[in-house]
């Protein structure tokens, strides 16, 4: 759409394509292919106008039958979030936001027992942990001086443009830990989990936490302390998610 990206917004919008695309789990359905996509579209992550990848390739990258890309984009189309345009330059198109997001992803949290958000919220602090304890050990100094411009780009932007930021961070956070494994998780989970965490960080003072545990892990990493590293996001975790419980209270009455 001939938008200029800077370095931190590049890194960021690169990062959150990772995670809208990432395979699904192996039983994959329609239904999950078109929950993906509709999250990205309704939080602003994939924009007005931008073209979607093929039926053939969104079943390569969600690892599923090109038959069952076919049905979530045919979901999407009637829901009036893409538009389908024919011709040599056709494709699907993102057209609308749909619902607001956050409405439709609170619903979602209420949905969730205590339970199942405390195990979701178990799991990707877990790999998001090893991930930031191993970038202690592995990060140049470089990388290092990287990954604290993405997080004061997220710092200063925005809308989509901060959830594009807060995927970079936990992204590149993964890369730097060296093992392939650990980034096809975070990808996984920041595609899956990530969109709930954002409810959390609507208020302004929460926003101003999360960005305050972001430098104190960049600090950590090019402190080369893993112990710290691990430290740092188990409680910014642990704190969102206390967070995200509340607001499940709040939606719930």
């Amino acid at each position: 759409m001939g938008m200029s990206w800077g370095p931190g917004a590049a890194a960021a919008r690169s990062a959150t394509h990772a995670a809208i695309f990432a395979p699904l789990a192996p039983a994959g359905r329609a239904d999950a292919v078109a929950q993906r996509l509709a999250d990205a579209i309704q939080l602003g992550l994939l924009d007005q106008g931008e073209r979607l990848p093929t039926e053939q390739e969104l079943g390569r990258q969600f690892g599923v039958a090109t038959v069952t890309a076919r049905e979530a984009l045919e979901t999407l189309r009637s829901a009036g979030l893409i538009e389908t345009r024919r011709g040599r330059a056709g494709g699907s198109f993102v057209c609308g936001s749909g619902d607001d997001a956050r409405v439709a992803l609170e619903s979602r949290l209420a949905a969730l027992s205590r339970v199942e958000l405390r195990d979701k919220a178990l799991i990707y602090g877990l790999v998001a942990a090893g991930a930031a304890e191993r970038a202690a050990l592995f990060a140049t100094p470089d990388e290092v001086e990287s990954l604290s411009l993405l997080v004061e780009h997220g710092v200063t932007a925005s809308g989509a443009a901060a959830r594009r930021a807060e995927n970079g961070i936990r992204l590149e956070v993964a890369a730097l830990s060296r093992s392939a494994r650990l980034v096809s998780e975070q990808v996984r989970l920041q595609a899956e989990f990530g969109p709930l965490l954002w409810i959390a960080l609507h208020e302004r003072t929460v926003v101003a936490g999360n960005a305050a545990r972001h430098r104190r892990l960049v600090e950590a990493i090019g402190a080369e302390s893993p112990e710290q590293a691990r430290a740092v996001v188990v409680e910014q975790v642990g704190w969102l998610t206390d967070r995200l419980l509340a607001i499940r209270e709040t939606v719930e009455r």
